[in-house]
């Protein structure tokens, strides 16, 4: 039987990815994966539609998250995977971090239109939809808008980083979404962690309860992804990886193009049945 594959970090309509729920587990069986894991940012949404519409694709959805987090004022991002999203502090919770991104917004919109640039909130919901509010949505608005004419221009000129109308997020503790995935089941696993300026905080992630690594992520060289599996595999943790897949008109738009073996599905399914005694 020939080798499967997943592919461990997708994104939907839920939060800054551009295919539905319901379609991409069809998009990824054509693409020869075996496995999804949904992980949208600070939202469960669109877990249940991608497990409901399985029936239309032969991949299996693995319910998962991709938690925002910021220490020593470095973004840090933690995927969750096999969570219980269904758990009522959880769902609440997730509920606060999306109310926290929408006020985010609001006030990202009245600094550009200080700086002339009047987009209304109105038009961010609706290219957001159903999804958690980001900072895509805005760049989407601006170029709809036509005060930019590029992804890349929206956030150099306007709101990156270091630019005019940047707000920084309201992120959670690392230590604290690690918990908050632990509490629910779920397996915490640092995401690429090649786009982190220092790392030498992974052994105190681990320390607060990490369990993976990201090894396989398209910002990874060979080298990195090398070196990211052996340094998990030196602290005794799991390794995963995946796409970041994001949709046509994305950074990351190809579903599969970074993959992982189906046994590293079964390592971490192993570790849940290990957690559950």
């Amino acid at each position: 039987m020939p080798e499967q594959y997943a592919d461990l970090h997708l994104h939907t309509t839920c939060s800054d990815g551009l295919m539905r729920p319901e379609d991409i587990g069809a998009l990824a069986a054509q693409a020869g994966i075996a496995t999804i894991a949904i992980t949208d940012h600070d939202t469960i949404c669109g877990i249940d539609r991608a497990i409901a519409a399985r029936g239309n694709s032969t991949a299996e959805v693995i319910p998962g998250v991709e938690l925002s987090a910021v220490i020593d004022e470095t973004e840090v991002h933690i995927l969750g995977y096999f969570i219980d999203w269904h758990e009522a502090t959880f769902t609440e919770r997730m509920g606060q971090l999306r109310r926290g991104r929408l006020e985010r917004a609001k006030k990202i919109l009245l600094r550009l239109k200080e700086l002339g640039v009047d987009l209304p909130l109105e038009s961010v919901l609706e290219i957001a939809g159903e999804g958690v509010i980001g900072r895509p949505h805005i760049a989407d608005g601006l170029i709809r808008g036509g005060f930019v004419s590029s992804y890349d221009e929206a956030f150099d000129r306007y709101i990156g980083q270091g630019a005019p109308a940047y707000i920084p997020k309201q992120l959670l503790h690392p230590a604290e979404a690690i918990r908050l995935i632990s509490s629910v089941g779920g397996i915490p696993v640092l995401a690429h962690p090649g786009t982190l300026k220092e790392e030498g905080f992974i052994r105190q992630l681990i320390l607060w309860g990490l369990k993976g690594i990201e090894a396989v992520h398209p910002v990874h060289t060979q080298r990195m992804i090398d070196y990211y599996k052996t340094l998990a595999k030196t602290h005794g943790l799991l390794y995963t990886g995946g796409s970041d897949f994001h949709g046509e008109g994305r950074r990351f738009n190809s579903i599969g193009k970074q993959k992982v073996p189906s046994q590293v599905v079964r390592d971490l399914k192993s570790l849940i049945q290990h957690n559950n005694g």
